[in-house]
């Protein structure tokens, strides 16, 4: 079998925001030299204003700015460019922190200090998911809610359900083993990465934001509306059922 192509990362632009001038300088050269297209900024608003003139596929985030909350910055990007990448870069350790930036909008987050080798894993393993083409299949009907996986779109009575990147993955991972117990490993290693280490407090966010995007999509639907439900399977995972929830 033919294995998918690696993306072409020469085509692959950077936005680097970072205050600290070694690590930002380390960062943009070491980009460079594996093939990226980086462009580093040392401010918050110095980054809106490059991200606003240019497209950007990956936004690497420092949150301790000088001029502005790193998390203010990861929310307007995200509400711009919901297609962006973006890995939070932070020195802060404490749980809470973390999940602030990932329901920020971050996809990803690395604690500082790192290598670049972890680094540069990390945007290969998301990169990777992105580039493989999804084999023709048919949209998983749930009740009210169409999941096409290939599309990229999850609707309510034909409308869109404004899902950020990550929150897709996941429901998607979930919606083609509908009925299916999923671990919270083989769910943190096929939407973030086989690899990862660390807390696993990104997926309880993430799912957290997933429901609540549903909800009040199903809300503000002038029909009634029958949503599938997504059942949390203490010390395991999660389950998305094939009945719809009879309180959606």
């Amino acid at each position: 079998m033919r294995m998918p192509a690696a993306p072409d990362r020469s085509r692959l632009r950077v936005l680097v925001v970072e205050d600290d001038e070694t690590i930002g300088r380390h960062l943009e050269t070491g980009l460079r030299g594996h093939d990226y297209a980086p462009t580093w900024c040392r401010t918050g608003a110095s980054a809106l204003t490059e991200a606003a003139r240019a497209p950007y596929d990956v936004l690497l985030l420092d949150l301790g700015l000088p001029d502005m909350d790193g998390l203010d910055v990861a929310r307007q990007l995200r509400a711009r460019l919901p297609d962006l990448l973006i890995v939070v870069l932070t020195a802060r350790t404490d749980d809470i922190d973390i999940i602030a930036g990932l329901d920020a909008g971050a996809d990803d987050y690395l604690v500082k200090p790192f290598s670049l080798t972890v680094l540069l894993a990390r945007l290969r393993a998301h990169l990777r998911r992105h580039a493989v083409a999804a084999p023709a299949r048919e949209p998983v009907r749930l009740g009210d809610l169409v999941v096409d996986i290939p599309a990229r779109r999850c609707a309510l009575h034909g409308v869109d359900v404004p899902l950020r990147a990550k929150e897709f993955d996941l429901l998607a991972v979930l919606a083609e083993r509908v009925g299916q117990a999923v671990s919270r490993e083989t769910l943190m290693a096929e939407v973030w990465d086989e690899n990862w280490f660390g807390s696993t407090k990104t997926l309880d966010v993430t799912m957290a934001s997933l429901r609540r995007r549903l909800t009040e999509s199903a809300q503000a639907s002038e029909q009634p509306t029958r949503l599938p439900g997504i059942t949390t399977l203490r010390g395991h995972g999660y389950r998305l059922e094939r009945q719809p929830d009879p309180q959606g």
